[in-house]
């Protein structure tokens, strides 16, 4: 057997992913909002960008839509979410999910992207911002080979009832 045939699933993958998340701003058909946001995309750029990269810069601007883009955001998956990966790789559309936290004048400013269902709904729960991207074509792969690694879906069983009967006729 050669050393080409006996590598594990994971040893290609990278440890971390640093992402770049897009927001769309445009007006707000809402007679309270002036501006309405929304996440649009995800940039995964693999291991190249450092921590100190992190910014937010406007990247597109036609008429009363703006784009900005969102830099130093690092994915790292962890052995205990990969149910949650798992469920997420197997829906029609898988997504990453960008929290944020929003200023007075409702600007999101995120803080956070993961690829966990579980961990963005916590989020959610606790009145924080979360938007949905579509996972782009890498970040598709690199969770699927950290799953396939880590992860064994438990196979269901159905309950079986108790017995009631045979309980009810102890001797006493």
């Amino acid at each position: 057997m050669t050393t080409a045939n006996n590598h594990r699933v994971g040893d290609d993958n990278p440890s971390k992913f640093n992402v770049s998340v897009i927001m769309q701003q445009s007006p707000s058909d809402s007679p309270w909002l002036e501006n309405s946001w929304e996440a649009v995309g995800l940039i995964a750029a693999g291991e190249t960008l450092r921590e100190s990269d992190a910014k937010s810069s406007q990247i597109h601007r036609k008429g009363v839509i703006a784009r900005f883009l969102y830099s130093g955001f690092t994915l790292k998956l962890h052995r205990d979410e990969c149910e949650s990966y798992y469920y997420n790789l197997l829906s029609p559309q898988p997504h990453c999910y960008v929290v944020a936290n929003l200023d007075d004048q409702g600007k999101p400013e995120p803080f956070l992207v993961s690829l966990s269902y579980d961990e963005a709904h916590a989020y959610l729960e606790g009145d924080e911002t979360v938007y949905t991207v579509p996972m782009p074509a890498e970040l598709y792969r690199w969770t699927e080979a950290f799953v396939l690694e880590h992860y064994t879906p438990k196979k269901r069983s159905k309950r079986k009832r108790a017995d009631w009967k045979s309980s009810q006729q102890r001797p006493q």
